[in-house]
């Protein structure tokens, strides 16, 4: 019982120090959020550089594309637009995971004091977002190192061995993956918590990225649910996001063994939780450079299956040339 109230609350942590992390820096940053968003989209891969490098700095690819479905529905964005931001939020959030894979934990109590203390007495508003960072920076790692402790105690138990083993299979880890995304509602919380187990020798490699790949399917849940009610090109990027990522899983996982080879290979000597970061973001790396040749055919299929209404149209057509 003590064991799972750890997890819990390590996962709260994390969760709590991902939302805020996500929403202090979009309030610092602002309107050129969306500033950037619109002028650096001009083509597919300045939009895949954008979508990933806001990402990195939003620390969540779920935010970024939201962001992207909002502006659409605000006629800022037009779906061509949008497609190559979802690709590269994708990449993006491989970030976390290489940082997460860090043994940095047991130090994460240092910037939780220096972000409160700062928080407390600074009075100039923009070192009070800034600490801020820093002490959501240090939440965050902090639950992952809670629930890297709590854990422990579980390599010498049965049952729990047993349902890691069963996570070898593939298609029962992806599914795993999934599940557990579609609760907590962050892919980042499953990958941390797939690569704490690492960290412990709690999980193999192999159900470790199996359960990656999972993760990247739930994670769409929360963009799909943010296009109830938005227009058609809103729509057909929350489909986009669906289409790439399932197609991605599902061409991982019949070719796992391959891929779980490749990883192994760049990853060289590595310990085993950097090998389930390289895997996360060889895989997203791959699945984007493999969709490249694809989107103008995707494009299509999904302005047939939808298509725009009249005024849409114009009002895409006016978005492209005011970016040009």
């Amino acid at each position: 019982m003590e064991i799972i109230l750890l997890v819990l609350g390590g996962q709260g942590l994390f969760l709590f120090a991902v939302s805020s992390l996500s929403e202090t820096l979009r309030s610092i940053l602002g309107e050129r959020t969306k500033d950037i968003l619109q002028k650096c989209t001009g083509n597919l891969f300045t939009a895949i550089l954008t979508g990933l490098i806001a990402t990195i700095i939003l620390d969540s690819s779920s935010a970024v594309i939201i962001l992207a479905i909002v502006m659409i529905n605000a006629k800022v964005l037009t779906f061509r637009q949008a497609l190559g931001i979802v690709m590269g939020a994708n990449t993006g959030t491989t970030f976390s995971s290489q940082l997460i894979a860090f043994d940095i934990g047991k130090f994460s109590p240092i910037p939780i004091f220096l972000g409160l203390i700062l928080t407390i007495i600074s009075r100039s508003e923009k070192i009070s977002q800034t600490a801020k960072v820093l002490l959501y920076f240090g939440i965050l790692f902090f639950g992952l190192y809670t629930m890297e402790r709590a854990v422990e105690p579980l390599r010498d138990d049965v049952r729990f061995n047993g349902w890691m083993q069963a996570l070898e299979s593939p298609w029962k880890g992806a599914v795993t993956g999934a599940v557990v995304t579609l609760i907590i509602q962050s892919s980042s919380a499953t990958v941390g918590m797939v690569i704490t187990l690492a960290k412990k020798g709690l999980i193999t490699l192999g159900a470790s990225l199996a359960v990656m790949l999972g993760a990247e399917l739930g994670t769409c849940a929360d963009t799909l649910l943010a296009t109830i009610k938005s227009n058609r090109q809103a729509l057909k990027t929350g489909l986009f996001h669906l289409l790439f990522n399932l197609t991605s899983i599902l061409i991982g996982l019949m070719l796992f063994p391959l891929f779980l080879k490749m990883v192994q290979w760049i990853s060289a000597h590595a310990s085993l939780e950097r090998m389930v970061a390289n895997g996360h973001m060889l895989f997203n790396i791959i699945g984007t450079i493999v969709f490249i040749p694809l989107i103008p055919a995707v494009e299509n299929w999904l302005n047939k299956v939808l298509p725009d209404k009249p005024e849409a149209v114009k009002d895409e057509q006016l978005a492209v040339s005011s970016t040009v």
